[in-house]
């Protein structure tokens, strides 16, 4: 069985809506009580990150949004200026610790604590774009991982896999014309879903041509529509990339059970959508992945997808 690191702080409860919200603390309380009641809490290894040197938030993101966000908290601004994104007073700080978190489990996997990770971070990361944040995101995880694992472990190639099922246009703005990151989003059509981004011509800007790949879904797609998309896209594609680490923005909001879209997973499908990540891993990778939380609403298929998700991860 592979030693997996669960990634949490209590304080990712302090980032709290000041209105009733899909993106709430119950989220990651729901999480840690379904993990707990079926005994898998116990099984993994427990990372407590640390509040992070900004140095590794301005590898992606400008200054003067950083500067902009923390000032807004301190204001006492409710919501960006985006308007979909809330905010209270912990907001800044809480979303360094989320990035700290997704650090950390990089660090963990790299360094050999562990084998994989699983980050159980708020707030998600993946619509923020480098001076912007947006989509209940405000800074990005992702890439600002994907960044950390570059600088300081010599990583030279990584693939970030999103499964949310709102496509990550923060993630793919900050590596457009990146060819050391390639980054595949499979989300509902841009046409019936936020961010409207995310259509199949959009691959890649100068150097990075070619290493942006996405699988819009249509409205009601499900497992079968899925994995045909990982066999016949994701698979050719890490083939011809050959990442040395992967990065999954594991959100849990196509399942069928979610009110945000509507796209039909069951919990069987994000299994193999977990399985098939792993293994890919394990062909490129040296089994090496850094999972961090994004979406996912509904509480009872939060939950059980994200035992599903770390069991698979702590096969071999």
């Amino acid at each position: 069985m592979k030693n997996v690191a669960y990634v949490y702080h209590p304080d990712y409860l302090l980032h709290i809506p000041p209105f009733e919200h899909p993106e709430s603390p119950d989220r990651l309380i729901a999480i840690n009580q379904h993990l707990e009641s079926v005994g898998l809490l116990g099984t993994l290894v427990p990372v407590n990150p640390d509040y992070p040197d900004n140095g590794e938030i301005l590898r992606v993101h400008d200054p003067d949004y950083l500067r902009k966000l923390e000032l807004a908290c301190r204001r006492g601004d409710l919501t960006l200026d985006s308007g979909d994104t809330y905010l209270n007073k912990n907001s800044y700080s809480i979303a360094l610790l989320s990035a700290a978190g997704a650090i950390a489990g990089a660090e963990a996997v790299a360094t050999g604590k562990a084998d994989r990770a699983f980050c159980a971070v708020r707030p998600p990361g993946h619509h923020a774009d480098r001076s912007e944040g947006m989509g209940f995101c405000l800074l990005n995880n992702a890439a600002i991982t994907a960044r950390y694992l570059q600088a300081r472990h010599g990583v030279s190639k990584v693939m970030i896999i999103d499964w949310d099922v709102h496509h990550g246009n923060g993630t793919q703005s900050i590596f457009y014309e990146d060819p050391s990151v390639f980054f595949f989003s499979i989300h509902e059509n841009p046409a019936f879903l936020y961010p409207g981004t995310g259509r199949r011509w959009e691959t890649g800007k100068g150097a990075g041509v070619g290493t942006t790949l996405n699988a819009p879904m249509a409205p009601g797609a499900g497992d079968d529509e899925y994995r045909l998309a990982f066999e016949q896209l994701v698979a050719p594609a890490a083939e011809r990339f050959r990442p040395e680490v992967l990065i999954l923005s594991a959100g849990f909001d196509a399942h069928r059970d979610d009110p945000l879209a509507d796209i039909q997973l069951t919990e069987e499908g994000f299994r193999f959508l977990s399985r098939f990540t792993i293994e890919l891993a394990n062909r490129f990778c040296g089994g090496k992945i850094v999972s961090l939380l994004e979406g996912g609403y509904e509480r009872e298929s939060l939950t059980r997808c994200t035992e599903i998700h770390i069991r698979e991860l702590q096969k071999d």
